[in-house]
C-alpha cells in the first residue's frame, strides 16, 4: 500500500521547490558544495601547492620572536599561500585544507551513523511499542542526562594512544548523538501508527519490517532530513571544539580545532594573528553553511513537519 495519492504532487518535491526558492539555502548549498570539493581534493591541492602538512620549514621562522613566522601575514607567500605555521614552519594552507578534510569526514559519518540508528530506533519504538519503547525511553533519558563532554574528555585520556582518535570520536559522537533524533522520530511516528494506511498495510499482511520501510519511513523524510543536515555543522563544532581541548585528532594529522587551540597564544601575544584567521575562517565557513542548507531544509518541510505532528 502506498499513503500518496495519485495526481498530486509529493511532499518531498514540493520541499524541493520550497528550497530552490530560498536565496539562504541556495547560498549554503553553495558553500558546502565548495567545501565538499576542496576537502575531497585536499590532497591534489596540496600537491599543487607543491607543499605537505608534515615538511618543517624551520628556515622560515624568525628566532628573534619566538619562532613567529618571518615577513607579513603569517610568512604567506607564492609558495606558502597562507604562510607557516608558528614553531614549526609547517605549510599553513595544507593544514588548513587537510584539516577541513578530517572535520568534514568525522561529521559525516557520525552524522550517517547517528541518522540511521536515531531513525530506525524511533521508528521500531513507535511502531512495535510494549516493553521496547519503555526501554529505549529510559535509555534516551539516560543518554540525555549524562555529562557528555566531561565522559569524552576522560576517556580520550585514558585510552590508549594507540587506539585511532578519530575512530574514537566517531564512536563517542554516535554513542550519544544519536539520542536526540531517536526520541524526534518516536514522538511524529506514534501519530502515523493509527493513521489507516499503516492499518491497511498490516490488513495485507505486510511485516512489521515492510510498515517502518514503506510506509513509515517515507512520512518520515522530511524531519530526519532537517535533523541530519543541521547536525552536520554541529557534530563539525564539536569534533573541533575537542581538537581544541587537546583529545581530539593529535597531530601531525591536521585539524582544525587544534589549529584554532595552538593560534591563541600567538593572537594573544599578537606575534602571529594570522595564525588564527585562516583554520578559524574556515571553521566559520563549514558551520555557516551547513547551517544555512539546514535552515533551509527545515524550513521547505515545514509544513510536512506540521502534518505529522
Amino acid at each position: 500500500m502506498s499513503s500518496s495519492v495519485a495526481g498530486t504532487v509529493s511532499p518531498t518535491r514540493q520541499a524541493m521547490r520550497r528550497m530552490r526558492r530560498d536565496r539562504s539555502a541556495r547560498v549554503g548549498l553553495v558553500v558546502v558544495a565548495l567545501l565538499i570539493v576542496i576537502a575531497a581534493a585536499a590532497p591534489l591541492l596540496v600537491r599543487l601547492a607543491g607543499q605537505d602538512a608534515t615538511t618543517y620549514h624551520i628556515d622560515l621562522l624568525d628566532p628573534a620572536r619566538g619562532n613567529a613566522p618571518r615577513g607579513a601575514i603569517g610568512g604567506a607567500s607564492g609558495t606558502h599561500w597562507f604562510g607557516v605555521e608558528p614553531l614549526t614552519g609547517r605549510d599553513l594552507f595544507s593544514i588548513v585544507v587537510l584539516g577541513l578534510r578530517t572535520s568534514l569526514f568525522i561529521a559525516v559519518v557520525v552524522t550517517l551513523i547517528t541518522t540511521v540508528v536515531g531513525t530506525l530506533a524511533g521508528i521500531s519504538a513507535a511502531y512495535l511499542g510494549g516493553w521496547y519503547d519503555a526501554v529505549l525511553s529510559r535509555l534516551l533519558d539516560f543518554l540525555f542526562g549524562f555529562p557528555q563532554l566531561v565522559f569524552m574528555i576522560a576517556l580520550g585520556i585514558v585510552v590508549p594512544a594507540r587506539f585511532p582518535r578519530w575512530l574514537l570520536l566517531i564512536l563517542v559522537l554516535s554513542f550519544f548523538g544519536w539520542a536526540g533524533l531517536a526520541r524526534l522520530i518516536r514522538n511524529q511516528a506514534r501519530s502515523l501508527v493509527a493513521r489507516e494506511f499503516v492499518e491497511a498495510a498490516r490488513s495485507v499482511g505486510s511485516s512489521g519490517w515492510m510498515v517502518i520501510t514503506r510506509e513509515l519511513l517515507p512520512n518520515l523524510l522530511g524531519p530526519v532530513l532537517v535533523v541530519a543536515t543541521l547536525a552536520i555543522p554541529g557534530y563539525i563544532g564539536a569534533e573541533a571544539a575537542l581538537s581544541f581541548l587537546g583529545v581530539g585528532v593529535p597531530p601531525p594529522t591536521p585539524s582544525l580545532g587544534r589549529s584554532i587551540s595552538d593560534s591563541i597564544a600567538w593572537v594573544y601575544t599578537g606575534a602571529d594573528p594570522w595564525f588564527l584567521l585562516f583554520p578559524g575562517a574556515m571553521l566559520f565557513l563549514a558551520v555557516l553553511g551547513f547551517t544555512l542548507l539546514g535552515d533551509g531544509v527545515r524550513d521547505a518541510f515545514d509544513v510536512r513537519l506540521r502534518r505529522t505532528n
